[in-house]
């Protein structure tokens, strides 16, 4: 699957953030846009329709908050784990884990400014 991942810092401090308008133009089925930096943090837009692959940080955790849809998150050796709007999970950092959404589904994610999207 192609993945469309932007790592530009697409608002600035006191910038209106229109992630809700980001989210309703896009039309990839994986999608993944840098809204703002927060200290040492970015905050990302993603819209996912469709699996990522595998993958770990090893340095850095990420936390995933659900907007829209369902996202099932895959952990190495654990149960898959499917969140609804309005719910959330930290993946530590050197789990390896996964990404899916079996309907579109708009996440916004916390993760070092140093984190690689693809993983390391």
């Amino acid at each position: 699957m192609k993945y469309d991942i932007h790592t530009d810092i697409k608002y600035g401090p006191l910038a209106i953030v229109e992630a809700g308008r980001l989210a309703k133009e896009c039309t990839e089925p994986w999608w993944n846009q840098t809204l703002a930096r927060v200290n040492d943090s970015v905050v990302r837009l993603g819209v996912f329709l469709g699996e990522f692959h595998w993958h770990k940080h090893d340095r850095e955790d990420e936390y995933f908050h659900v907007l829209e849809g369902r996202l099932l998150m895959d952990l190495e050796g654990r149960p898959t784990v499917e969140l609804s709007p309005g719910e959330g999970i930290v993946v530590p950092r050197g789990v390896v884990h996964r990404t899916r959404a079996l309907e579109r589904t708009v996440v916004l994610m916390v993760e070092p400014a140093t984190v690689v999207a693809t993983g390391d």
